[in-house]
């Protein structure tokens, strides 16, 4: 269910506390109504214009008159590094022509400390970085806490032309009111993403090649299964497949057509439904892992499996099958492998999706990261904007990715780049600032990524993208949206998760019990959730126009 692994994914819904806290804060603090303080900060902003004329075009310096700006933001997820003055990030201000003033609050505690600093309104800096994934139900839009920055955009050239550039992506971006109020940072959405592995050794030894469709892989595993795969002498220690609960949604719902790890998507014809509750697929698609699961091939307790214990069995060459992000695949879990040299014959590879009744396809993610916004209350809105616009541009992003030419990277004769010695050193680079999207509207690089792995590794990778379908679009909520969700979708959620394992196990029969599911699931208000999700739907297709 939804993306429960490994990154950060943009929630639906915050807690109602959060939204009365948020409204009741910026009433008692000004008096004024959200658009009284949205139009005063417009206003106010004419008066911090460069006395001297000085143009802003999308390049360094932002201003010919300096100065400096109060950004609250996260401290880095590495406890060693000290991100506000990392190097890459003072080279950003430095060029930029100002200065920071950090508030800085530790990573792993920045919603529960900046989430009330927001509700209060009561909030001393220009540019803040978004708690609760960008704002989704738009609870601190609504509150008048931070600029349009569409009504700034004349001094937004780099953040205008990457718009243009990304319909998708401003589609979401748009709030309720038509408005865009933050700059995100960027995940790479296509690649690297979760796949399909296999252990190429056991395949050739098999003298079988990587299946693509639900009976040949049925008949991979039950080979794997019955056979001493490695060598061993034992023929019964071998795992068909190692695959950890949160990836059997990935794994094999696209083969029934369905997109059980957003949980919500639309048919061709813009009509939203929930993959969980679809009757026929849904059905077939429980049918299949109970029989997997019935046969061994998915094996006992599967549920209690993580990432260490797959990794611990990898490492002893006891499984053949693996599921993970992609860049698990020689990062760690082919560089276990006691016999692997470094190429993909000896390695975990990852290939094309499985087809079943409907064509594979592999879920991405959303690419949209950290959001960063400008106070209303900042006497410098003008400067901010056009920072976050320099910070956003691409000349930034090549030192997030990268750092600097000489240090961190070297460019080769044939004009690619590859890491220093230090820049290999993920210690050193940290420190140094690479990726610094605590503090920074930073974009993640598949370039970048693809002289980290083993050359074999970026080239499947390259390969893999093809069969990457978007997931449910981002996508700001209402009041009354957030409400309904709150209200129903925790329980239809949790309800869905207990009755997928039961099903799995056997526990519950697809034949005899699929029908009162369903039933049950209708009465925890299916259909309101469905209702707001197809009105957020519609208007994520019309910013999309």
């Amino acid at each position: 269910m939804k993306k429960k692994i490994i990154s950060a994914f943009l929630t639906i819904v915050m807690t109602s506390a959060a939204l009365a806290g948020c409204t009741g804060g910026d009433k008692e603090d000004s008096g004024l109504t959200n658009t009284n303080k949205v139009d005063n900060a417009i206003e106010n902003a004419s008066t911090v214009a460069d006395t001297t004329g000085f143009v802003y075009t999308g390049e360094a310096p932002i201003t010919n008159e300096g100065g400096k700006l109060k950004i609250l933001a996260q401290e880095s997820n590495y406890s060693f590094v000290d991100i506000g003055s990392a190097p890459i990030v003072l080279k950003v201000f430095e060029e930029a022509g100002v200065s920071p003033e950090w508030q800085l609050y530790a990573y792993d505690t920045y919603e529960e400390e900046v989430s009330p600093i927001l509700n209060s309104g009561k909030i001393d800096a220009d540019i803040i970085k978004i708690p609760d994934s960008g704002d989704p139900n738009q609870v601190y839009i609504k509150s008048g806490l931070f600029v349009p920055l569409d009504e700034f955009f004349d001094y937004m050239p780099n953040y205008t032309k990457w718009l243009s550039a990304h319909p998708v992506e401003k589609a979401e971006l748009t709030a309720e009111d038509g408005h865009i109020y933050y700059v995100p940072g960027l995940n790479v959405a296509d690649d690297y993403q979760p796949c399909l592995m296999y252990n190429q050794v056991w395949l050739d030894k098999a003298g079988m090649t990587a299946p693509d469709n639900l009976d040949d892989f049925v008949t991979l595993l039950r080979y794997f299964r019955d056979n001493d795969m490695n060598g061993n002498g034992d023929a019964s220690d071998e795992i068909p497949m190692s695959i950890m609960k949160e990836f059997i949604p990935y794994m094999f719902g696209p083969a029934f057509g369905l997109d059980l790890v957003s949980g919500f998507q639309a048919d061709d014809q813009g009509n939203v439904f929930y993959a969980y509750a679809d009757s026929e697929n849904y059905r077939d698609y429980l049918a299949f892992v109970n029989s997997l699961y019935a046969e061994g091939l998915l094996e006992a307790g599967f549920e209690t499996l993580d990432r260490d214990m797959v990794i611990d069995r990898i490492s002893k060459d006891l499984t053949g099958v693996a599921y993970d992000f992609s860049w698990a695949m020689s990062m760690m879990y082919s560089n276990v492998l006691p016999y692997y040299d470094g190429t993909a014959a000896t390695a975990f590879v990852g290939t094309a999706p499985l087809s079943g009744k409907q064509k594979g396809f592999y879920v991405g993610r959303n690419s949209l990261a950290g959001m960063f916004g400008v106070n209303t209350g900042s006497s410098q809105i003008e400067l901010a904007c056009k920072f976050l616009d320099y910070a956003m541009s691409d000349h930034c992003q090549d030192y997030y990715q990268w750092g600097f030419e000489g240090e961190s990277y070297i460019v080769n004769a044939d004009g690619s780049r590859a890491y220093t010695d230090q820049g290999n050193d993920n210690e050193w680079l940290q420190k140094f600032g690479i990726n610094p999207a605590f503090v920074l509207p930073a974009a993640q690089s598949v370039e970048a990524t693809d002289i980290l792995v083993a050359p074999w590794h970026a080239e499947i990778n390259r390969e893999l993208v093809r069969y990457i379908r978007h997931p449910w679009p981002d996508i700001y909520a209402t009041t009354k949206e957030s409400d309904t969700a709150n209200l129903y979708l925790p329980d239809i959620q949790s309800f869905v998760d207990s009755n997928a394992l039961e099903f799995i196990t056997g526990k519950k029969n697809t034949e005899g019990d699929f029908d009162d599911y369903i039933a049950e699931l209708e009465a925890l208000h299916l259909d309101e959730v469905v209702e707001i999700k197809q009105a957020q739907y519609n208007r994520y297709l019309k910013a999309l126009k």
